[in-house]
C-alpha cells in the first residue's frame, strides 16, 4: 500500500458560492467546484510570480492530466467558503496540485482535490523549471 503524505498547503483565498453555481436541488453543481480549484490554481500561480497567460505566450501551457476530487458536503447558494492549494512533484515531469475546499460557517471539508499537470511546450512536457524557481525565491521545494 502507498502511503500518502498529508499535503501541504500553500496558499488560500475565499470565494463565495453564486446563485447560477446552484441546480435544481439548491446545492452547487458538481462541475462548478472544478471552477473554483482551477481559479485558485491561477491565483495561486500569480501570488508566486507566475502568469498563466504570459506563460502561454513564452511557449509553456499547463495541462491537466488528471483530476481526483472527493465530494463530502454541498456547498448552497451565498456559502463563503475557503479553497486551499499545495504542490508536489510526482516523478520528473508531473505537478500534483493538493485543493482541499472548506466552508467558512462551519471549517466542514467541502472537498478534497488532487489534480495532476504537466507543463508542455509544443505539445510536449517539459521539465517544471519554472516553477520550481518561482518557489524557491520563497524559500520553497516542491
Amino acid at each position: 500500500m502507498i502511503q500518502k503524505t498529508e499535503p501541504h498547503y500553500v496558499f488560500q483565498t475565499e470565494m463565495a458560492v453564486r446563485d447560477y453555481e446552484c441546480d435544481f436541488q439548491g446545492i452547487v453543481n458538481n462541475a462548478n467546484y472544478q471552477h473554483y480549484l482551477e481559479h485558485a490554481r491561477h491565483l495561486f500561480m500569480h501570488e508566486f510570480g507566475l502568469d498563466p497567460v504570459k506563460m502561454h505566450v513564452d511557449g509553456i501551457d499547463a495541462v491537466v492530466a488528471h483530476i481526483g476530487i472527493d465530494y463530502r458536503y454541498p456547498l448552497r447558494s451565498g456559502d463563503a467558503f475557503i479553497v486551499k492549494v499545495g504542490v508536489h512533484k510526482k516523478g520528473n515531469i508531473r505537478l500534483v496540485f493538493d485543493q482541499q475546499i472548506i466552508r467558512k460557517a462551519d471549517s466542514k471539508v467541502i472537498i478534497d482535490a488532487e489534480v495532476t499537470c504537466a507543463l508542455v511546450r509544443d505539445g510536449r512536457p517539459i521539465l517544471p523549471v519554472v516553477i520550481e524557481e518561482a518557489f524557491q525565491k520563497r524559500g520553497l521545494e516542491l
